[in-house]
């Protein structure tokens, strides 16, 4: 018998210790607040977003227009030169074909060159946007309270009414672009 009492005590412990941690997790669920934010969006409609394609094309497009223009010469050449190509010597042919062929090296090789650098700017100019992003939704989050911000794209379904992505695109918007 005083087993039975022993062993119900200790059920009876187990499950009161069971209801104070559920009442606790439920008082801390309680005060969650969760947001949800459409981060593709926020990308491509924030200024930040906009002046750093505006800054690739200042400096690149420039030089992507030359390439343009190399290439079509490069191309007239070699179609000048297979029309031409019966009435030139074997020599002719030879070093007219040498030519176009270190030219059209030159001219990858230097396309190369300019496609690298695009690359290294647009890296770096997107990671400054999605860092100022991050931080704008960061300081949003803080300052309102958020426990938790998340990104919509992992989220099977989230009331619109948590959508943070309007209010922190107005913040964005707010920001000179360069910051």
């Amino acid at each position: 018998m005083k087993r039975l009492r022993s062993q119900s005590f200790v059920w009876m412990f187990a499950a009161g210790l069971l209801v104070t941690g559920l009442a606790a997790a439920s008082a801390q669920a309680a005060a969650l607040k969760i947001g949800v934010v459409d981060y593709g969006v926020l990308v491509q409609s924030s200024p930040q977003y906009k002046a750093a394609i505006a800054s690739l094309r200042a400096e690149f497009l420039p030089q992507q227009k030359k390439l343009q223009a190399e290439a079509k010469i490069l191309q007239t050449k070699q179609q000048t030169l297979q029309r031409n190509q019966a009435t030139m010597t074997q020599d002719q042919v030879a070093q007219a074909e040498l030519d176009l062929r270190e030219k059209v090296e030159t001219f990858r090789t230097e396309s190369a060159k300019i496609q690298q650098a695009l690359n290294t700017s647009r890296s770096e100019l997107f990671t400054k946007v999605q860092k100022s992003i991050a931080l704008v939704v960061q300081h949003y989050a803080k300052q309102h309270g958020y426990t938790l911000v998340m990104m919509n794209d992992g989220v099977m379904y989230a009331d619109p009414a948590l959508d943070l992505t309007p209010a922190i695109l107005r913040i964005l918007q707010a920001t000179p672009a360069g910051k």
